[in-house]
């Protein structure tokens, strides 16, 4: 008696959706993946890499006009001592969070769709700590006086004070810029291999050999990488909590009104979270557009899972504001009621500020609502422009912290109207010239999707599953 053969199928709603589409094998994803780099220069790269970089020219021009003449080239008062400046490094720090997010924690937490974004969100966070690193630097004044913040000794015995958190800024900053850049590296060796061996020239084979650093691809090889993968991505997952969490330390630590809040730590997280997702979906959209390959690589479920974590950061972050609002009544502190519901709200009294407190919740709190909605998180367009929101939200946050405290705290008569100078705006657009084209540079030389994690999310992958030997090669 014959045997009857049963077919198990899984029901259409239970199936996942493919993270690549349109069942693309190994070679095609290398192939495309590769040619962002092996193709002629296009046009519009140079567009765009031109103006950005005559942008990023003109930042550094700024960077030397205020340190030959000190920072009174900026709008700063002795009342609003921290204002750009600041602002700004706490913004490009936060950006940098997203990186080490996706490439770190998702990784530990096995999510395979942080495949195709991890390369450029990694690449994102260096460049974001570049732009970060310029603020502190030149706020000290006398930039040839920084190395003092390094607790070498010198000639005058004066050691920094390890009880200040602007001290732990350097060390949790330049910590993990070092990690992230170890943590980027790494991913990319075996990818860098894979350029060696296409190579058509003998000085792209050289260069991108040396780099590869001997890479082959054998077992023994793979065993190691994959060692050091999880050890980087174990050392970077403290720091992505670490690093912003002494940022808002240089605040919290104070009695500023407005400052002097235990609730900083894990808001300051959750909003570079926040801000740091909006930036990688405004620097990868465009990329999706500007390469068409990448369409089958980059695809609207990745959009729609990083629309969520924006949604989710955006509501923690909106839940502290409000948090921060009930504190200040509920504490009957009349400096804090002051500073929150009179300087930054504007009730019963015109806050200098109060209209960058509106901006701020509406693009931080408000614009991300969209995201409840599943059209709107698989649409480009209104992912794009809500991101956009999020970004300015973002700094006009930072700059609602720092600036309403200190332009109106304890005194009335110490209060001073800050407004910035021309050298402040003109560095801050010179961060992002200085930004845009480290990535332009990074799309053009480097693969920006890592290729053999991107394979291994493929069906081809699985040893299991029927597919042909040439889709397996």
């Amino acid at each position: 008696m014959a045997e009857a053969t049963v077919t198990l199928t899984t029901p259409k709603e239970l199936q996942r959706v493919p993270l690549v589409t349109n069942e693309r094998n190994f070679t095609w994803i290398s192939d495309k993946v590769s040619a962002i780099v092996e193709a002629p220069t296009p046009l519009w790269w140079w567009a765009a890499f031109i103006p950005c970089a005559i942008i990023a020219f003109i930042g550094l021009l700024c960077i030397g006009y205020q340190i030959s003449n000190g920072v009174g080239t900026w709008g700063e008062n002795k009342t609003v001592g921290w204002a750009w400046d600041i602002t700004n490094f706490v913004f490009w720090i936060g950006i940098g969070h997203a990186g080490t997010l996706i490439s770190a924690i998702l990784f530990l937490t096995r999510q395979k769709w942080r495949t195709s974004i991890n390369r450029a969100a990694e690449a994102m966070t260096l460049f974001a700590v570049v732009c970060a690193g310029i603020f502190p630097g030149i706020h000290v004044g006398r930039v040839w006086m920084a190395w003092f913040l390094a607790p070498v000794p010198n000639a005058n015995a004066i050691w920094p004070n390890f009880r200040s958190p602007l001290l732990w800024d350097v060390f949790a900053v330049s910590t993990y810029f070092t990690v992230s850049v170890l943590f980027w590296y790494t991913g990319l060796v075996p990818d860098l291999a894979t350029l060696r061996d296409r190579a058509k020239t003998r000085l792209s084979k050289f260069i991108y050999g040396v780099f590869a650093l001997g890479w082959r691809g054998s077992n023994r090889q793979w065993r190691h990488y994959e060692m050091a993968y999880l050890l980087l991505a174990g050392l970077s997952t403290p720091l992505v909590l670490s690093v912003h969490s002494v940022v808002s330390f240089d605040f919290a630590t104070s009695i500023v009104p407005g400052w002097h809040t235990t609730i900083f730590p894990p808001y300051f997280v959750a909003g570079a979270i926040f801000g740091g997702f909006a930036m990688v979906l405004t620097i990868l959209l465009p990329s999706r557009l500007l390469y068409p390959q990448l369409d089958d690589l980059v695809t609207r479920q990745h959009v729609d899972k990083m629309a969520k974590i924006i949604l989710l950061t955006g509501s923690i972050v909106g839940y502290a504001y409000l948090i921060e609002l009930f504190m200040a009544y509920y504490g009957a502190n009349k400096f804090e009621m002051f500073t929150f519901f009179q300087a930054r709200m504007g009730i019963g009294n015109s806050g200098w500020y109060s209209w960058a407190y509106y901006v701020m919740m509406f693009c931080n709190v408000i614009s991300p609502q969209l995201f409840w909605i599943k059209s709107m998180r698989t649409n480009y367009i209104a992912v794009f422009i809500v991101c956009m929101f999020v970004n300015v939200g973002m700094w006009f946050e930072r700059f609602v912290i720092i600036v309403t405290s200190l332009a109106q705290d304890f005194l009335p008569s110490s209060w001073h109207h800050y407004s910035p100078s021309w050298v402040e705006i003109w560095t801050f657009v010179g961060t992002f010239g200085i930004f845009l084209s480290l990535f332009l540079l990074f799309m053009r030389f480097l693969p920006m999707i890592c290729m053999f994690e991107v394979k291994l999310v493929t069906p081809a992958a699985d040893p299991h599953h029927p597919e042909t030997e040439e889709a397996k090669h």
